[in-house]
């Protein structure tokens, strides 16, 4: 249960789509971007379409983003760490 006298969650400092944040220690890539706003994660390689976290347990690939510079990491299966970079895989003019 919350309390108001309880001390905020620990922060690290990661950076996404180039601009820096800090987010609480143990949330996932997937839910940093869901609670930024940050939606599409992705644009399918071959058709352009836009895609989204489904499943957000591993199973539907759909929430693929570029981490620490290896693309197609499943966001949604990633803790957030200090200095972690994330970029989402949007084919330009598909956002």
């Amino acid at each position: 249960m919350f309390k108001l006298d309880e001390p905020a969650a620990e922060q690290v400092f990661i950076t996404v789509d180039g601009k820096g944040t800090s987010v609480p220690v143990g949330s996932t890539v997937a839910s940093v971007l869901l609670e930024q706003g940050k939606e599409p994660f992705r644009t399918s390689p071959v058709t352009g379409e836009v895609r989204s976290p489904h499943c957000l347990m591993g199973v539907c690939c759909e929430c693929l983003c570029e981490i620490d510079g290896v693309k197609n990491r499943q966001a949604c299966l990633e803790e957030v760490h200090e200095g972690m970079q994330v970029n989402r895989q949007i084919v330009e003019g598909n956002e």
